[in-house]
């Protein structure tokens, strides 16, 4: 078992429970173009990528070439915020538990996501997370050049870290895509739970470490 410094977790459906409000609503904004996409493709397409690609690759597997992506993005964007302004969102079960259990290691955790870094801030603040005492960088699809699957979140979030060997980094995810962006960065251990956007079944696809029901198996994984 590789020694784990850092542990790198996705936020919406890996640690934020938010019911998935920001599929359903990509799914919304893109729906009121005319198209009739169901919850599921919107899913299996554009999963944990950032939110301007994702409408972009769910339009281009819907065969819908030629439609503006930009009116979706930014419709999406107020959509989005209005949501999440009546939205009552938590972590899963178990995971403020697991982050104690790291931080008491001195394992130490960064958060990233496809969200621009005002979504993720506001979601850290309704859940009452607090930089220094939760996680230790949170690092979103603004602070790099190239969003997943490519590493540079990741890498990103090493540099902010001083941990210097990718072996050591454990990345975990609800989606495909982020088994691939630590699978990208050469991490030590991959982890895809079901709690989010992916299935058991789309997430072993992928070939991670471990596929989990609950973060909170993770203790008895890295033995913490």
């Amino acid at each position: 078992m590789h020694k784990i410094q850092l542990v790198v977790l996705d936020m919406a459906g890996t640690v934020v429970n938010e019911d998935n409000v920001v599929y359903k609503t990509l799914q919304k904004a893109i729906n009121q173009k005319g198209f009739d996409l169901t919850l599921d493709f919107v899913l299996e397409h554009g999963a944990g990528k950032e939110k301007h690609q994702a409408i972009r690759d769910i339009l281009a597997q819907a065969d819908a070439y030629g439609i503006d992506s930009e009116p979706i993005f930014e419709n999406f964007k107020v959509l989005l915020d209005e949501a999440y302004d009546s939205l009552t969102v938590t972590s899963f079960e178990g995971v403020e538990s697991l982050l104690k259990e790291l931080r008491s290691k001195n394992i130490k955790i960064a958060l990233n996501t496809g969200y621009a870094t005002p979504i993720a801030e506001h979601l850290l603040e309704k859940m009452q997370w607090v930089k220094g005492d939760h996680y230790d960088v949170l690092v979103t699809a603004d602070d790099v050049l190239f969003g997943r699957p490519n590493p540079d979140m990741i890498f990103e979030a090493m540099e902010l870290l001083n941990v210097f060997e990718p072996d050591k980094v454990l990345k975990a995810g609800d989606s495909i895509i982020d088994i691939e962006e630590g699978k990208n960065a050469y991490c030590g251990i991959t982890v895809g739970v079901t709690t989010g956007a992916h299935t058991r079944t789309q997430l072993e696809s992928a070939k991670p470490t471990y596929v989990l029901d609950s973060l909170q198996e993770l203790i008895e994984k890295l033995d913490l």
